[in-house]
């Protein structure tokens, strides 16, 4: 009996050598697509995998479970992996998991296979998400097993195999997409002192030929939810976001080039795109700023956003401690109902106007007009207190 894999598929090159390298040693490959937002057109999917030899091909259309279940808790996490990168890729993939263990099950399935190398994060992030799930399932990774040393080896393997792959001239990057953002990587980007080229940018106009004119759009939301486009209320949060994509791309915004630390050591330089997902970051902070007292707000900004950017990064997305982050930044988002209004031009996004009916702004205290409500004589007092450790300090370690 032959032995059964699911295979995660993109109908590239690599995932399409792969079906009919792991049909050749025993397999029957049953290969999974998931439209997590990349933008391609998937119809022809399933015909691409049967060529190259799978028995079944599953396309699966998760844009609004992949926006709600992991954009959204990472949003009111206000996670950037090393204070950047808002996770773009990385948040593809325990979905991704997710659903080859779930076929892998009702398929009757010993095996899952992702398209993984050796030195990337990915592996890591699609193998500890299965075992989480499935800690009895086998994952293949054949980038890491199989003979072809270059993309010309692999080339020439279709080709004897009559694998249907298109061979044109590409472009030198590597690029995945979804709804959230695009991680662009090799050719010329793999010196970290060259300016990327601009044909390397995907959904983002270069800031100097963006609109000459500031563009303003506000989001609202409902309880940590964005929910509306300048007043244009949405009931698919997929499509609030590829609609911001679009309206923050034409301003070039959220263009990002680093260099970040991989979890197998490797320092890669990295661009990203994620015009919308920057727009939300920053309403999202400003609102919840707004509506959470020092205290919180404040605890929130020490313990969450690096914290749960490093779950997402590491593959530890189906872990107790991710839950339990989701549970506090859940509670949080209950009082984050209001609007945020932002002001988008050349590559900048800026808030220049935001409004709760769970606002804490107190204008009465805030002001410095005839309408001033404050009490200054406290503020003496208050000043003694709070510097009285430094007052005991100075007596005692003062320069004589």
């Amino acid at each position: 009996m032959a032995k059964r894999v699911v295979l995660a598929y993109s109908g590239g090159l690599d995932t399409s050598v792969m079906v009919r390298w792991l049909a050749e040693r025993g397999f029957e490959v049953i290969t999974y697509t998931a439209d997590v937002g990349q933008g391609e057109e998937l119809s022809d999917i399933p015909e691409k995998a049967k060529a190259s030899g799978a028995v079944e091909a599953i396309v699966e259309d998760l844009r609004e479970e992949f926006a709600r279940e992991y954009c959204l808790p990472t949003l009111r996490s206000l996670a950037l992996y090393e204070g950047r990168y808002p996770l773009t890729a990385s948040l593809s993939r325990p979905l991704i998991s997710k659903k080859l263990v779930e076929y892998a099950k009702k398929l009757s399935a010993d095996y899952v296979a992702h398209g993984s190398t050796g030195k990337g994060n990915d592996q890591v992030r699609f193998e500890l998400s299965v075992w989480a799930l499935n800690p009895d399932i086998e994952v293949l990774a054949p980038v890491r097993e199989w003979e072809f040393r270059s993309r010309e080896d692999q080339v020439e393997y279709a080709k004897r195999q009559g694998i249907p792959v298109k061979v044109t001239k590409e472009k030198p990057y590597s690029i995945d997409r979804n709804l959230w953002g695009v991680s662009i990587e090799c050719g010329p980007l793999e010196d970290p002192w060259e300016e990327p080229p601009e044909d390397a940018f995907q959904i983002t106009t270069s800031p100097e030929k963006a609109p000459d004119d500031p563009e303003y759009v506000t989001v609202g939301f409902e309880e940590g939810v964005p929910v509306s486009l300048n007043g244009r209320r949405y009931e698919r949060l997929s499509e609030l976001i590829e609609d911001l994509n679009q309206i923050a791309g034409r301003h070039g915004i959220g263009r990002i080039d680093m260099v970040e630390n991989r979890l197998v050591g490797i320092k890669s330089r990295e661009v990203y795109e994620a015009p919308g997902a920057t727009v939300l970051y920053e309403a999202y902070g400003d609102l919840l700023s707004l509506v959470t007292d020092r205290f919180t707000f404040h605890y929130f900004l020490t313990h969450v956003p690096h914290e749960y950017a490093k779950i997402v990064y590491e593959g530890l997305w189906f872990t107790p401690l991710r839950s339990a982050l989701d549970a506090f930044t859940s509670k949080l988002a209950e009082r984050v109902t209001g609007e945020v209004r932002l002001k988008l031009f050349k590559g900048k996004v800026s808030v220049v106007g935001r409004r709760s009916p769970n606002s804490l702004y107190v204008e009465d205290l805030a002001t410095y007009s005839e309408k001033d409500a404050f009490d200054h004589t406290a503020g003496k007092h208050f000043t003694r207190v709070w510097g009285l450790p430094l007052k005991v300090l100075g007596r005692k370690f003062r320069s004589p």
